[in-house]
């Protein structure tokens, strides 16, 4: 059974690493800044980038929705691709200008799937960063999706390779109690795992998995 499965590695990477207690931030409009910050980097990057926005105290949705992007991109460029990201920061801060007079607790009483397409509809914001969205700042039943999910889970033979960001994130919320504590606590684990042993070429001596079935595929994700 799926859920077995799935519920037996949950277990194995909490009792090798415990409790995640992600997302790192003060409130849920800094989880949504880092959300897209992380695009393409590392967290400790995005850590520098959102300092840059505290110390210049910008961390509030109208600072950063008045602030030029020129300006707002040199305070986030540590996160790298920084004009990108500052375009896609202001086009979140337009959405949530424009539908919710810039309040992001008025997005709570959206109903999940409304909420996911609304955020899916903005130029530059993906599917995980959406989902991140979601399971981080709204606490919503969503389950993340990343390269450390899809590499992980095609490795222990329970997704295949094709298998597309909305297969994937139907296997585990279909297989999976209806949980968004879960969901956060499980994907920040597989990250954990994801970092740590099953890289690019995997490195299966000592990971907390390494005893389940698996195939290695070196050019898997």
């Amino acid at each position: 059974m799926e859920t077995d499965k799935l519920m037996r590695i949950y277990q194995l990477l909490y009792d090798r690493y415990g409790p995640q207690k992600w997302w790192p931030a003060d409130g849920r409009f800094e989880v949504i800044i880092g959300a897209i910050l992380t695009q393409n980097t590392n967290w400790k990057n995005v850590e520098k980038a959102i300092l840059n926005l505290k110390q210049a105290n910008a961390m509030t949705p109208t600072s950063l929705h008045i602030m030029e992007p020129e300006c707002l991109a040199q305070l986030i460029r540590p996160a790298g691709y920084y004009n990108i990201k500052a375009q896609r920061l202001k086009n979140f801060l337009n959405f949530l200008f424009t539908e919710y007079d810039g309040e992001v607790d008025r997005l709570e009483t959206i109903p999940t799937d409304q909420l996911r397409n609304q955020l899916l509809a903005i130029k530059g914001i993906g599917a995980e960063t959406a989902d991140s969205i979601l399971l981080y700042a709204y606490n919503r039943e969503v389950f993340v999706v990343d390269t450390y999910t899809c590499r992980i889970f095609f490795r222990h033979l329970l997704i295949e390779p094709e298998g597309g960001y909305e297969q994937v994130r139907y296997f585990f919320e279909s297989s999976l109690p209806d949980d968004s504590d879960l969901f956060n606590e499980y994907h920040a684990l597989l990250v954990q795992a994801g970092k740590e042993y099953c890289k690019p070429k995997a490195k299966c001596n000592g990971c907390p998995l390494e005893k389940l079935p698996h195939e290695i595929d070196p050019l898997a994700y």
